[in-house]
């Protein structure tokens, strides 16, 4: 038996009000409404002491290990600087946008936002008390789409032919996930020679990679 049963219609929608929860309906209409709510309250208090237990492992880091190295910084005009600004400010703003169930799986936790799909998914007709979804919306200044928080834009590379033309004023280099240690090396190195920051850099020698 569920506790809400005993509760009068009157305290029922009291309840629903003090949660910010629609009060229409049947008296089992507003029972199910606090029983889903209840349990949403609960799993994200558990997903949240699993954030804070591998918060390290959801924080976004530049480099993908720290590697004590001197960082270039790119030559920004006072345009592009206040627009660099602008989305620092509107990206504290702008919610966490959550998977579907994220709370109840924790590989559902750590995977990147996906748009819910199916006829009765709450996170798709937007209730309330489901985390939002990503919209137009939430877009943030045009001048500073796409750039790297430090004001580089970020160029793809494969191996250390295609530092060839890169701009070490205003681009930044991040190596390809499917590149080898070998490879990664001969990049580190004539990136270094050529002043070009590179925003993904391991440490090689610690991994066992070279």
């Amino acid at each position: 038996m569920s506790e809400y049963e005993g509760l009068t219609v009157r305290e029922l929608k009291e309840l629903l009000a003090e949660r910010d929860l629609p009060v229409s309906g049947k008296k089992a209409d507003l029972i199910i409404r606090l029983e889903e709510s209840s349990e949403e309250t609960e799993s994200e208090a558990e997903a949240d002491e699993f954030e804070e237990e591998f918060e390290d492992e959801f924080e976004e880091w530049d480099d993908e290990e720290s590697v004590h190295t001197a960082r270039q910084k790119p030559e920004l005009d006072d345009e592009l600087k206040a627009a660099l600004s602008i989305r620092a400010d509107q990206k504290k703003k702008q919610p966490k946008f959550r998977r579907q169930e994220w709370y109840r799986y924790k590989r559902l936790a750590r995977s990147g936002w996906r748009k819910p799909h199916g006829m009765d998914s709450k996170q798709r007709k937007n209730l309330k008390y489901r985390s939002p979804m990503a919209r137009v919306g939430y877009g943030k200044v045009a001048a500073a789409r796409g750039l790297h928080p430090s004001g580089f834009s970020e160029v793809l590379v494969h191996n250390a032919r295609d530092l060839d033309g890169v701009d070490a004023a205003s681009q930044a280099v991040r190596i390809a996930a499917g590149v080898g240690g070998l490879k990664r090396l001969q990049i580190h190195e004539r990136a270094d020679e050529m002043g070009l920051r590179i925003l993904n850099r391991r440490d090689l020698k610690a991994r066992g990679d070279v």
